[in-house]
């Protein structure tokens, strides 16, 4: 699999893996609660354990957006760490009452549905147990995102680089289109608009929005098909709903939360997302 499918494909890809590793995350813990068991006198039936590491697994995966949600609010950045880091380790509190509860809840159901009724136990006791290991997914969950972020700044890098080298080699003529002008529909009517007027551009559903001023014309394209016909010289990535050519850009400012804002000499303003911030600061870097 090339690096430029896997970029445009990546929420596909990322939803499949996620959903493969909890799938085998999920038969590892029964494999091993199962063997614990295993020759022991015990009352509980195989399809037990299948279901208390099933629910937990489930939720935990339900609850991994908040964890995302919660980062890009509390990023932890250089300027940021102490501060952000405290603040997530109160958060692994109420991440794991959400877990516990809709954990039991789960079970309590399935158990209802069996005939049968769910214990959990002595809640002091027993959440202190589940909060460790919580406390212990959150922490292992969090780092992993920013690994996979470490990761993916890589290919993207990558992607960039190749594009960026196979145009100086003249070698992307036969494999990728870099058209002067795009043929635009409008109102019952057809443009031709030059590529080097384009200052900025928007995704708007199926459509991409090209700014060219203060004129707007609607392209029937994707916004990771739309770039990889630009040049990669002039024109980057900067939001998962936004490109810019470099030379539109008038200054970038910082924000706290780890992301940026870019001001256009036309005075208009582009969010920068911390994915693809390394991304533009590689582009901007002197040759």
């Amino acid at each position: 699999m090339s690096v430029q499918l896997y970029l445009s494909r990546r929420r596909q890809f990322e939803i499949a893996l996620w959903i493969l590793f909890l799938i085998a995350l999920w038969l590892v813990q029964f494999t091993v609660v199962y063997l614990e068991h295993l020759g022991r006198e015990t009352r509980f039936q195989p399809w037990e354990f299948l279901v208390w590491e099933g629910t937990s697994i489930l939720v935990v995966g339900l609850l991994f957006p908040l964890i995302l949600i919660w980062d890009r609010r509390f990023p932890l950045s250089k300027e940021t760490l102490a501060r952000n880091l405290v603040i997530h380790l109160l958060l692994t509190l109420p991440w794991s009452l959400l877990h516990v509860a809709a954990m039991v809840a789960l079970r309590t159901a399935i158990y209802y549905l069996e005939g049968g009724s769910y214990n959990f136990g002595d809640w002091g006791s027993e959440f202190f147990y589940e909060y460790l290991k919580d406390f212990r997914t959150y922490g292992v969950l969090l780092g992993s995102v920013y690994l996979y972020r470490f990761f993916l700044h890589h290919l993207q890098n990558e992607s960039q680089s190749e594009s960026v080298q196979r145009s100086r080699d003249g070698r992307p003529a036969d494999s990728i289109e870099r058209p002067e002008r795009l043929l635009i529909k409008k109102l019952g009517k057809e443009f031709l608009v030059n590529v080097q007027d384009i200052e900025w551009v928007e995704a708007a559903g199926n459509y991409v929005n090209l700014h060219l001023g203060d004129r707007i014309y609607p392209l029937r394209d994707t916004m990771a098909k739309l770039l990889g016909r630009l040049d990669p010289d002039t024109f980057v990535r900067v939001h998962r709903s936004y490109i810019v050519r470099l030379d539109s850009i008038a200054e970038i400012v910082p924000l706290e939360s780890g992301d940026a804002r870019i001001c256009l000499k036309g005075g208009q303003q582009i969010p920068v997302s911390r994915r693809y911030r390394d991304l533009l600061r590689a582009q901007l870097k002197p040759v």
